[in-house]
């Protein structure tokens, strides 16, 4: 049975931007308590919601995922996403897609060039809708790149187990390591929102590239998933994009457990719980 904690919370008049779930936490709930000290302690800076109100962050652990390359059902979900991005390029200019156009806004808000350093959404988007469409991994990333696409919605997958500490977002002073692959920038510029853990920076630019500290491999059974929202994205159509990840994985094994949290402006007011 696939196993999925999480309660509903609704916004006060005074701040209508701080709807969120709120998980009910228990570590009896089939989970490490690693995992539980990750989710109940991620958190999102003050000074990111400053640059923007209305953000949330859905993170969702996912355990007991068989480690597996792409097959039907992975297949039938990419074909779709990809359906959908063509559908939606043959409507709108990607710049007039209303999620994406919010992250252009963004970036441009903190001093980045959207169309330089784009966004990894509309980096997806386009790639989904053109020639040889989204690349073909493993199921898990298959999946999540999928509904990424599908929903409109900037989705990171990371290892938990490879962290230390838990994720939080937050604007980066310019002494922050950033591990790469190859070259590229070592640090962050001063300022720009960064997803970091103990170690260093675990995504740059907010949503632009990931590490390859906390990167996901083929052995990876449990998965920490970064679902970033923005107005005028809605609460609702952020909890669909969880819900159809949460279901697609759990239809690779009866094992799959699933708990989410959102974080929104309410946590760093000291509303959260």
């Amino acid at each position: 049975m696939l196993l999925i904690s999480q309660t509903w919370w609704s916004g006060t008049r005074e701040n209508p931007h701080c709807r969120k779930y709120l998980v009910d936490f228990h570590p009896t709930l089939h989970q490490s308590r690693k995992l539980y000290t990750t989710l109940q302690s991620a958190h999102v800076a003050p000074e990111i919601y400053k640059l923007r109100p209305d953000y949330r962050a859905l993170l969702m652990v996912v355990e007991g995922v068989p480690p597996g390359p792409s097959d039907d059902g992975s297949e039938a979900l990419v074909l779709e996403a990809e359906a959908s991005a063509k559908h939606l390029l043959a409507k709108h200019a990607v710049g007039g897609i209303p999620h994406i156009a919010a992250w252009r806004e963004t970036y441009r808000a903190y001093a980045a060039k959207p169309q330089k350093t784009r966004n990894s959404l509309e980096a997806l988007t386009r790639r989904a809708a053109a020639a040889g469409g989204l690349p073909r991994v493993n199921r898990p990333t298959d999946i999540y790149n999928a509904v990424s696409a599908k929903h409109q919605v900037r989705l990171g997958g990371e290892d938990p187990d490879r962290y230390d500490g838990s994720p939080f977002l937050t604007r980066a002073s310019g002494r922050e390591e950033f591990r790469t692959l190859s070259g590229g920038e070592a640090r962050a510029a001063p300022g720009e929102p960064i997803w970091c853990d103990d170690a260093g920076i675990t995504c740059r630019r907010w949503n632009w590239r990931q590490g390859p500290r906390t990167a996901l491999t083929d052995d990876t059974t449990r998965v920490l998933f970064i679902l970033d929202a923005l107005e005028p994205l809605s609460d609702e159509a952020l909890a669909r994009a969880a819900e159809e990840l949460a279901l697609a994985l759990g239809r690779l094994s009866p094992e799959v457990r699933v708990t989410q949290r959102i974080l929104s402006a309410l946590d760093a007011a000291g509303g959260g719980s």
